[in-house]
């Protein structure tokens, strides 16, 4: 279950950190008790199930498919390998007194036969899996992939009987013979491509039917584009869409279009850039991260060390770079980097690209002979809003901290992401050394730091942008630079207007010169755009806005030249897109802007279809258990603040075609942040009119518009959580293992989402974890788990004391079953927990609800006996112990991302704990509760964690140890001081003597 969980979170989630680490796989192995062969298992199960709960997703701009398979047959072998490498690492290191605890603790808990190989749990894991038949149907898309992949084995088995040393047939060629290739073809495949496993597995009992071996004789062989391609055929355009399409074979092909795409002639760099980008990078699973690593190292190639020379150079480049940002801006691809945990990199490999393209006056040259014209706008708008997807630009600072963190740990800005990128620079870097000494002309911007402030057009920008957004503007004086620029921006504006009138018969008053500087140039042609560079305009827009904004709130512009007007500066520069959303949610979130009638004449209705959306809303929210507040009575008219209005009206008349996607994925986000600013009505409103638009995406927008009401409704989260708990312990069944039961994780992730053509019903679990991303006051979440926890947990004990049988009640099976559900509720709690808010979430816990819930006074609460209260409290230690493994994990070796901060919050928290036992201070809680608490605490960390005690004072294990001696706990006090190193054995002896 916390895999499935963890799993889905981080996947819906904008991860920078990558998806999932082989420190929380061990530490869900630990947790679980579980060997190596049920670890695995679980893994690929919760991976499979995240595949096909969406085999048929809803259409709209989110993840699909390819995202899914990327986890299931990349990042997931990517973990597992780094768990087998740290296993051959650490097995000369057994004599560590630590590691050898960890591990003889381990091995007692699955049956004390000793340390299993992980790889033979690997073997074994993937030969069970082919039971799980119902999760190894491949969908649609994949049906010849997987056909592929059996195919290959049975050529294996036959070139090996032939007596060929297993020679595989089928390297580069497609062989069109069915073979009843599955999931499991396609994993196993991921897994001896990364030399996981060896080809022995395709000698697996049932692995490959003996009919398809019989049948390749007969089968036709038809040529591989790739093989094609090796042999040196040009990049013509047969050639180019068969290679878009068809997955590389191998690195080899990679590594040569990397080369084309630096060194060929002007369309052979381009082609071999959207190469890279289609197929290989989407569904060329067995060596996605290489492709991954070549994507990014296009995105800052090799330039001169003088400027002159880096700008022809990055001329040069504009037909490789136009294909590379273009190719990799689809929402599939982004969340693919975002899996593996590139995405700080590929924004470092941005910055340079915006603030030199940025910098450079437009020109029409450098065509290329299919026509595609990569202008220097249209590459600098491409990676700008590149850029923009990466973090939340359009969000207020106040906002951030009150927001939190999220699954990956850390509010996304700008300044994070360049952070997060340096610390993975090493600090001796030889390879990269050599590299630059091979040729002192060039440079590789990935080898050295990159920092905001030497980037002083983007800084200025990123400067304004936040003003902007925590401060209304300023205005100009005359003569300011930007006044001229704004100024020159309205007169094409203004032009634009007085044409579309001329030809609809109305009137634009806006005057071409609103900021009262001195009229265009003499022989200057007003329809003429001007010739600006991309950052003269950006710093620019927000005083374009405000004046064309103002002059439609004054009736001086009517809405649709506001919109014509508008579409012509997205015309002119498509960056400037980016500015005009962080303004309007500015400007939104103030409040200062009338109200307008969406009425279908000034501006567009939503009418036809609102009811209908209302409705199934409700039906959506009804199922997870939440009900939907009732929207405003009466036959009141659709109104939405002006400059919601105008951003909604100019976003429905966008195309969307694969060419303007780039666009489109900066806009949906921040319009949905948008809706938050506006009385809660406007998302269904803002809904309808998109749905009226695109109905293909209807269902998706009626989704999206349930998910709304958790960013700010309180009440809605509460009774979104208690559904998943309800529907996770409501159907399990504590017999069955955590790690295998799929009954709790169906009832709370749902089986399937999407029925073609059905309103989709979305199980409490899905929603939550599709929603917490966006929750306002995450902070909130924090108190109503812990409270949750202890509710279900007290349940739970309930339930086996109010048996009939007087001897059940006090028996060790009713208490073994109390707390075997009792950690059921607390995995669910951390889990979602983490999900939610991530490692800030976490500390807050330690920190602050954790100590509150204990010194509160207890509400009252009905014949609560006295083993409910011993179950509560060792519920929450589960939770507070696991949550905390999950973000900081168990090992001596703290992740990257917890550098420090682990020893910080579970020091703190144990010398509060020290601190209540050694000074005797009031507590609100029941006592059997506080004693459960601190005992199983002490115990969960002494069995799972015993590194973490080491990081402890040696006056906090004085104190607890002397607590737990108290309540006739020696044997537990012992234990923790004996994990608390060297420094801990004097108090070690005095214990000794003191229990003698």
């Amino acid at each position: 279950m916390q895999m499935c969980v963890l799993l889905h979170a981080t996947f819906f989630s904008f991860s920078v950190l990558g998806l999932i680490t082989a420190e929380t796989i061990r530490t869900l192995q630990v947790f679980n008790r579980a060997s190596w062969k049920e670890t695995f298992l679980s893994l690929w199960l919760s991976a499979l199930r995240l595949v096909q709960r969406e085999r048929d997703p809803l259409e709209g701009p989110i993840p699909h498919l390819e995202s899914r398979l990327c986890v299931l047959l990349t990042i997931v072998p990517l973990s597992i390998a780094n768990i087998l490498e740290d296993d051959a690492c650490s097995s000369s290191l057994r004599g560590d007194a630590t590691t050898h605890y960890m591990d003889i603790t381990y091995e007692q808990h699955v049956g004390g036969k000793g340390q299993t190989s992980r790889k033979l749990g690997l073997i074994s894991s993937l030969q069970v899996l082919g039971q799980f038949s119902g999760l190894l149907c491949p969908p649609e898309l994949i049906i010849d992939a997987a056909n592929i992949a059996a195919v290959k084995a049975a050529c294996f088995i036959c070139s090996t009987k032939n007596g060929k040393d297993g020679l595989v047939c089928g390297n580069y060629g497609d062989i069109s013979v069915d073979a009843g290739g599955n999931m499991r073809h396609l994993i196993v495949e991921a897994c001896i491509s990364r030399n996981l496993i060896d080809t022995s597995a395709y000698f697996w009992p049932g692995y490959v039917s003996a009919s398809v071996i019989s049948k390749l004789d007969l089968a036709p062989v038809k040529k591989s584009p790739w093989l094609t391609f090796k042999e040196g055929a040009p990049l013509n355009n047969s050639l180019v869409n068969l290679l878009l399409t068809t997955p590389a074979p191998s690195l080899v092909e990679i590594e040569k279009l990397y080369q084309i795409a630096l060194n060929g002639s002007v369309e052979e760099k381009s082609a071999a850039a959207k190469i890279l980008c289609g197929a290989s990078l989407s569904r060329g699973w067995n060596i996605q991260e290489h492709v991954v690593h070549y994507v990014v190292k296009l995105l800052s190639p090799p330039i001169p060390s003088t400027p002159m020379g880096q700008m022809n150079c990055l001329i040069d480049y504009m037909p490789m770079l136009s294909a590379i940002l273009f190719g990799a801006s689809s929402v599939d691809t982004v969340h693919v980097l975002s899996l593996h945990g590139v995405i700080p990199e590929v924004a470092a490999a941005l910055i340079p690209l915006c603030e030199a393209f940025g910098s450079l006056m437009p020109t029409s040259s450098n065509k290329l002979s299919t026509g595609d014209e990569p202008s220097i706008y249209l590459v600098f708008s491409s990676a700008f809003l590149f850029l923009l997807r990466l973090w939340k630009f359009y969000r207020p600072p106040l906002e951030q901290c009150l927001m939190g963190e999220g699954a990956i740990g850390f509010e996304l800005t700008l300044e994070y992401l360049l952070l997060l990128r340096n610390s993975r620079i090493p600090s001796n870097n030889s390879a990269a050394q050599d590299a630059i000494s091979c040729d002192s002309m060039l440079i590789r911007s990935l080898d050295k730091p990159i920092y905001l402030d030497l980037y002083p057009k983007l800084r200025a920008w990123y400067c304004q942008n936040k003003s902007c957004i925590a401060s209304p503007l300023s205005g100009l004086c005359t003569g300011n630079p930007v006044h001229q620029v704004a100024n020159k921006i309205l007169n094409m504006i203004y032009c634009k207007m007085t044409k579309s009138d001329a030809s609809s018969g109305g009137s634009a008053t806006l005057s071409s010169n609103s900021f009262g500087g001195s009229p265009p140039i003499a022989g200057e042609d007003p329809y003429q755009r001007p010739m600006l560079t991309a950052w003269e305009v950006l710093e620019a827009i927000p005083y374009v806005l405000e004046a064309i904004l103002s002059a439609c709130a004054h009736g001086k512009l009517s809405s649709r030249e506001l919109i014509t007007g508008l579409k012509d500066l997205i015309d002119f520069l498509p960056a400037s897109i980016g500015t005009i959303v962080s303004y309007f949610s500015a400007e939104i979130t103030r409040g200062i802007w009338k109200l307008v009638p969406m009425n279908g004449t000034d501006w567009p209705s939503p009418a036809a279809i609102l009811a209908s959306v209302e409705s199934e809303m409700k039906a959506i929210l009804a199922a997870a258990g939440v009900d939907l507040p009732s929207s405003t009575p009466g036959p009141s008219p659709i109104m939405l603040p002006l400059p919601m209005a105008t951003l909604v009206s100019l976003t429905i008349t966008f195309k969307l075609s694969k060419s303007l996607e780039y666009i489109n994925a900066v806009v949906g986000p921040a319009m949905e942040n948008c809706t938050s600013g506006c009385p809660w009505p406007s998302m269904p409103v803002i809904g309808s009119l998109w749905a009226q638009k695109v109905r293909r995406w209807h269902h998706f927008i009626v989704v999206s518009c349930a998910r709304s009401i958790f960013k700010r409704n309180k009440g809605a989260v509460a009774q979104l959580l208690r559904s998943c708990f309800s529907s996770f312990l409501g159907i399990s069944k504590v017999s069955v293992p955590l790690y295998t039961d799929q009954s709790s994780v169906n009832g709370l992730l749902g089986r399937i989402i999407a029925v073609p053509g059905v309103c989709p019903t979305i199980a409490p679990g899905f929603l939550y974890l599709r929603s917490c991303q966006t929750i306002h006051d995450i902070r909130y979440v924090n108190n109503v788990i812990i409270g949750l926890v202890a509710e279900y947990s007290r349940e739970a004990a309930t339930r086996w004391t109010r048996s009939n049988s007087p001897r059940l009640k006090s028996s060790p099976a009713s208490l073994s079953r109390a707390t075997a559900k009792a950690r059921e509720v607390a995995i669910l709690g951390a889990s979602l927990l983490c999900a939610s808010g991530g490692m800030n979430l976490v500390q807050e816990l330690y920190q602050e609800t954790v100590p509150t819930w204990l010194l509160s006074r207890e509400e009252k609460q009905n014949e609560v006996s006295a083993m409910s209260h011993v179950v509560e409290g060792y519920a929450m230690a589960y939770m507070v112990i696991f949550s905390g493994s999950l973000v900081w994990g168990i090992g001596p070796k703290t992740p990257p991302w917890a550098l420090g901060k682990r020893a910080h919050m579970f020091g703190g928290h144990m010398d509060f704990l020290a601190r209540v036992l050694k000074e005797k201070i009031s507590l609100g809680c029941h006592p059997a509760t506080w004693k459960a608490y601190v005992s199983c605490l002490v115990g969960l960390v002494v069995s799972y964690a015993p590194s973490w005690i080491q990081e402890l004072k040696l006056e906090t294990l004085r104190k607890l140890a002397s607590g737990l001696r108290g309540w006739h706990e020696s044997g537990l006090a012992l234990s923790l001081l004996e994990r608390g190193g060297v420094d801990a054995m004097a108090y070690v002896g005095e214990m000794v003597n003191l229990i003698h």
